[in-house]
């Protein structure tokens, strides 16, 4: 499959993205990546911006979009198979929920289904069981749309998160491929 693997700015988990992304490459997928202009930008206590730039650029062997511009072509000339977010944020999701289009990635996922192609929705937010609820909620409502099993990622200390399995992405991706919905597990 050729994928386009999005990142947007929830930092934390960068590094459990590239593990996962390298698994698509592994398996013999085309994966070209796609980064919000914050994710492309910023740098963090998670690593600089230019390390993550590397390190998606090396593991995919193809340059990054992260500009609107660039994010728009994708649907009409059917770039992708799937496009995947992962991270997604509780900002991204609410933007696609409502039909926002002001990021490279959602513009990506926007301009992809155009064509009726499956995206895929890794969360990883804060307030997933606070104001972020409705719109996973919305978005799981949505044809077209599948997400990367998630679960609270410190019940204790962080109450309201929610962050995806990411190793369990690659299965996702190849199921929302083939218009299966995964079953969410509990784990």
């Amino acid at each position: 499959m050729k994928i386009g693997y999005a990142l947007t700015g929830s930092f934390c988990t960068f590094q459990q993205s590239l593990e996962a992304l390298q698994q698509l490459v592994d398996a013999g997928h085309s994966v070209y990546p796609i980064m919000s202009e914050n994710a492309y930008s910023t740098d963090t206590r998670f690593g600089t911006a230019a390390f993550f730039r590397k390190q998606l650029t090396e593991r995919c062997g193809h340059s990054i979009i992260h500009t609107i511009t660039d994010a728009e072509p994708i649907g009409p000339k059917k770039y992708f198979d799937v496009l995947c977010v992962a991270p997604c944020t509780s900002n991204t999701m609410a933007k696609l929920a409502l039909g926002i289009t002001d990021t490279a990635v959602t513009m990506a996922v926007k301009s992809h289904l155009r064509n009726a192609r499956p995206v895929v929705i890794g969360v990883s937010t804060n307030d997933a069981l606070a104001n972020s609820a409705k719109n996973i909620g919305t978005l799981m409502n949505y044809r077209c749309y599948y997400f990367v099993p998630f679960t609270m990622d410190n019940p204790v200390a962080k109450p309201r998160s929610m962050v995806c399995d990411f190793t369990q992405l690659l299965a996702t991706v190849e199921a929302a491929y083939q218009g299966i919905e995964p079953v969410q597990k509990v784990f």
